[in-house]
């Protein structure tokens, strides 16, 4: 049971890196933002062509997925969502536009496909990403043992929550992006630049999921719609915990990927998905604004 509840928290790590971006990002421009889980997809790609064309691990990919796709998502915050703030609906038709975009173009290798060139690492296929041998094998905690790839994975998890914590609460720019969740007309009135402030936490949530993209790369198989289904789960992350509440996703994170991994050790798969989402129900019936929703002035 042990060896179970360390894999639910390695996979609850992984979704709240995703959900990080997107409680911040909605918290800040009450945007919803399904280009999210593409993110993680590039993120995941960037460590396979990482491997592939500069001969690195998936160490050395961290940096680099943050970075590529903390500029993709500062372009599309620049481009597209920045034209429709306060028009919650065409945000979310137009992100999902963007992801069905993103996803295509994967498919597609960039586009190259048409001149008779292909991306080695791209493409329809799936790709495999190895583990450095020293995240491989086991770590004995007391009498547990324990697999060192996901202990890698609870341990960046818990560094880069502290880092946006620190941002968040301990920076000039965390004091603005809070401001502009509490209301952003007063924040501009203020002399706060909410356009820069709104492209540089969209793109800081895409480099989150970016990271999360390749933290699961090291698990799982990368394809092109790998991202879909863990914006929703990241979504309901959000939900359960409070928009803009650091600590609420923490925590729910946690509960949910409890929940859905020691559900799924004793019945399976499909009962978890559904005592997941029943647990999520009863939370928006009984607490619509999250559990550890910010009070309102």
């Amino acid at each position: 049971m042990a060896e179970v509840v360390f894999i639910g928290l390695s996979l609850a790590s992984v979704l709240l890196l995703v959900a990080l971006g997107l409680a911040i990002t909605y918290g800040a421009m009450g945007v919803i933002n399904m280009a999210h889980g593409e993110m993680v997809m590039l993120g995941a790609y960037t460590t396979v062509l990482t491997r592939i064309y500069l001969h690195l691990d998936i160490l050395a990919a961290i940096p680099l997925a943050f970075i590529a796709t903390a500029l993709i998502g500062y372009a599309i915050e620049r481009v597209v969502v920045r034209r429709l703030y306060g028009r919650l609906l065409d945000t979310l038709l137009a992100t999902w536009g963007v992801a069905i975009l993103i996803q295509q173009a994967v498919r597609l290798e960039l586009g190259a496909s048409f001149f008779g060139l292909h991306i080695a690492g791209l493409g329809p296929g799936l790709q495999n990403v190895a583990v450095p041998p020293e995240l491989t094998g086991a770590l004995t905690l007391g009498s547990v043992q324990v697999n060192a790839f996901r202990a890698f994975i609870i341990g960046v998890t818990l560094l880069l929550t502290l880092v946006t914590w620190l941002l968040m609460y301990r920076t000039s720019i965390g004091i603005q992006v809070r401001a502009i969740m509490r209301n952003p007309r007063m924040a501009a009135a203020c002399g706060i630049d909410v356009d820069r402030v709104n492209a540089l936490t969209f793109a800081y949530g895409s480099g989150l999921a970016g990271v999360a993209g390749v933290m699961v790369s090291g698990f799982k198989t990368v394809f092109p719609d790998m991202g879909t289904p863990m914006v929703v789960d990241a979504f309901l992350v959000v939900v359960v915990g409070g928009v803009g509440s650091l600590l609420g996703s923490v925590f729910s994170a946690g509960l949910l990927g409890q929940l859905n991994g020691v559900t799924a050790f004793l019945a399976n798969d499909i009962i978890a998905r559904a005592v997941v989402f029943a647990f999520v129900i009863a939370v928006i019936m009984t607490r619509p604004r999250g559990l550890f929703s910010q009070k309102a002035r």
